[in-house]
C-alpha cells in the first residue's frame, strides 16, 4: 500500500463512503519496505506500539546500519539488541546521538516522547552474573516508556537478601526474575505477590544446568501461580511481555 492509496482512504473517509475505523484498518495493514536482504516492518508501531527491533547477531554492521535508517526515517525509537562494539561503530558513524548500552548489548536512539506508563516494572536477579540479561531487560522496558527499578545479587542462597527489599517488591506493577543456575528464584517471588512474575532463565550455571535448561525447566514448573516464562537468556522478550502489561494495569 502506498500514498496513494493512503490517499484514496481519506478521500473515501471524507465522502462518507467508509468510517474511520475502516480507515486505520487498512492503515494498520501497511506493508514492509522491501530493501533486498530484509523486509522493514515500518508499521510495527501502529499495528503493535513499538516498532521493529533489530536482532544484530547474524547480520553485518552495514545491514544494521541499513536497518536503522529505515526504522529512524519514520520517526521511530530504534532499539537493536545483542549488538557488538563493531555494530555500535558503525550505527554511531551514521547516527552519532545512538547509545550503546555495554552490558545490555543494545543500542538505543530516541526519536519520539512516549507518555510513560504509570505502573513500576522491577527487574530482580539471582546473581551478579545474570546482571547482563537483566541489562537487556531494563534497556527494553526503559526505551518502550516504563518506570524501571532493578535489585541485584538477591538470590535464594541469601534469600535474606530478597526479603529485606519485600516492600519494593510489592510496589510493582510486574516483576522480571532473572537467575540461572536451578532458576529457584521466580518461585520464591511469585508466592510472595500479587502481580504477574515474568521468569528468565540464563545459561548461567555449572554443567547439569545445561546452558539454561535446568531453570528453564525449573521456572516452567513453578508451584507459584503467575509465574510466565520467556526463553533462555531472553531479557528483551520479558521486558516487552512486562511493557504490554504494564500498559494495561492501574
Amino acid at each position: 500500500m502506498d500514498i496513494d492509496v493512503i490517499k484514496q482512504l481519506l478521500e473515501s473517509y471524507k465522502s462518507g463512503k467508509v468510517s474511520i475505523d475502516n480507515v486505520l484498518g487498512k492503515i494498520k495493514e501497511l506493508p514492509y519496505k522491501d530493501i533486498g536482504f530484509a523486509k522493514v516492518d515500518s508499521h510495527r508501531n501502529i499495528r503493535c506500539g513499538f516498532p521493529e527491533v533489530i536482532f544484530c547477531l547474524g547480520k553485518t554492521p552495514e545491514q544494521v546500519v541499513r536497518i536503522a535508517e529505515h526504522i529512524v526515517a519514520g520517526g521511530n525509537d530504534m532499539l537493536a539488541t545483542r549488538a557488538t562494539p563493531e555494530v555500535y561503530a558503525a550505527v554511531a558513524g551514521e547516527f552519532p546521538e545512538a547509545v550503546y548500552h555495554e552490558q545490555a548489548r543494545t543500542i538505543t536512539m530516541r526519536k519520539t516522547r512516549r507518555k510513560p506508563n504509570k505502573g513500576l516494572v522491577l527487574i530482580i536477579t539471582a546473581g551478579t552474573s545474570d546482571i547482563p540479561v537483566a541489562e537487556e531487560a531494563r534497556v527494553t522496558a526503559e526505551i518502550m516508556g516504563n518506570r524501571v527499578k532493578v535489585l541485584y545479587d538477591v538470590g535464594v542462597a541469601g534469600i535474606h537478601r530478597l526479603m529485606k527489599s519485600h516492600s519494593e517488591l510489592l510496589k510493582a506493577n510486574v516483576i522480571i526474575v532473572v537467575a540461572g543456575m536451578e532458576g529457584a528464584l521466580a518461585s520464591v517471588v511469585g508466592g510472595l505477590v500479587d502481580c504477574p512474575v515474568i521468569g528468565v532463565p540464563t545459561s548461567i550455571g555449572y554443567g547439569a544446568s545445561f546452558l539454561g535448561v535446568t531453570p528453564l525447566l525449573s521456572m516452567l514448573n513453578s508451584c507459584a501461580s503467575g509465574v510466565s516464562v520467556v526463553n533462555i537468556d531472553n531479557g528483551f522478550g520479558a521486558a516487552y511481555v512486562a511493557s504490554l502489561i504494564n500498559r494495561t494495569r492501574r
